[in-house]
């Protein structure tokens, strides 16, 4: 079913700002955990600790709102949210963004808006067209390609860096999918605060054990908050709202905004600089992301 068209647009707003708060993640990942030369804070630390600060602001959120427990039938659901977003995406990410520049990084995650729409779909019951999934095919090619070109490896085989992002990619695009799915039927800030508040058992723990145990430089700190309060918990707030509201496979498409956005905050934030390559592959990766967009989408 067709949402209503101010829905629709309430959507594509709502997840535009999600999408703007995601959008520093990587940089702000990037200067928390430092680069192999000068190491900030470990990536298992950033990935869990951010969720655990997530978890308390979760905690009063629910208790303030007087949110109800959710269903017995909705906890399975949550736990794919906790695996996909809580674990997955951050513990990738941070573990990675010490090896690539956040600049690399925003291309290799650039076809995250197909992958969510295509796991949107899944979840909803639809049917993509044969071009959607030529789109798909042909911008997933592109970001492995481009993966390959900037590995520097011979024999032409990917990084662990950048097989970390792609594993990234996927757990991102299946905890959006199953989130928005469930926002349908709960409040969309709550889904990822009981979420957080499922994984909390496991994050606390981690984070304890592997809490820094040299100086941190206070830039770092700065941004671990940004990615904990923000990227873990109030991007969500939107992004989740969005994908009801507009629907998955349409609304996951202003994510061609972020590697494009990314890259942009990469410059001031980290001093890096976009070369000619890195530029060309986020453009035909947007490029074609955006052809997929028009391609038709049928309910099953």
């Amino acid at each position: 079913m067709t949402a209503p068209a101010h829905e629709t647009r309430q959507g594509l707003w709502l997840g535009t700002l999600g999408v703007a708060i995601f959008a520093l993640t990587l940089p702000m990942t990037r200067l928390a955990v430092g680069t192999p030369e000068a190491p900030q804070m470990s990536g298992v630390f950033i990935a869990t600790g951010r969720a655990v600060i997530a978890a308390l602001l979760s905690a009063a959120f629910l208790l303030v709102t007087r949110a109800p427990w959710p269903r017995r039938a909705d906890w399975l659901a949550l736990a794919g949210v906790a695996l996909g977003v809580v674990f997955g995406f951050p513990l990738f990410t941070s573990i990675a963004m010490r090896q690539v520049e956040a600049v690399h990084a925003s291309v290799i995650v650039g076809v995250l808006p197909l992958a969510t729409a295509a796991v949107g779909a899944w979840l909803h019951r639809q049917r993509p067209s044969i071009g959607f999934w030529l789109c798909a095919g042909l911008g997933t090619a592109l970001v492995v390609l481009f993966a390959l070109l900037r590995s520097g490896r011979a024999g032409l085989t990917l990084a662990p860096a950048d097989a970390l992002l792609l594993l990234a990619m996927a757990c991102a695009a299946f905890g959006y999918g199953v989130g928005a799915q469930l926002s349908q039927r709960m409040r969309a800030e709550h889904v990822i605060c009981w979420a957080l508040l499922f994984s909390l058992p496991i994050n606390l723990p981690l984070a304890l054990m592997t809490w820094p145990d040299a100086a941190i430089k206070p830039a770092a700190w700065g941004a671990f908050a940004y990615v904990a309060v923000f990227s873990m918990w109030l991007g969500f707030f939107a992004w989740y709202r969005g994908l009801a509201l507009g629907g998955t496979v349409r609304v996951s498409q202003v994510q061609l905004m972020q590697p494009f956005l990314s890259m942009l905050f990469a410059v001031p934030l980290l001093g890096e600089s976009l070369d000619t390559l890195t530029i060309g592959f986020g453009l035909a990766v947007m490029a074609v992301v955006f052809i997929g967009r028009k391609m038709p989408v049928s309910t099953a």
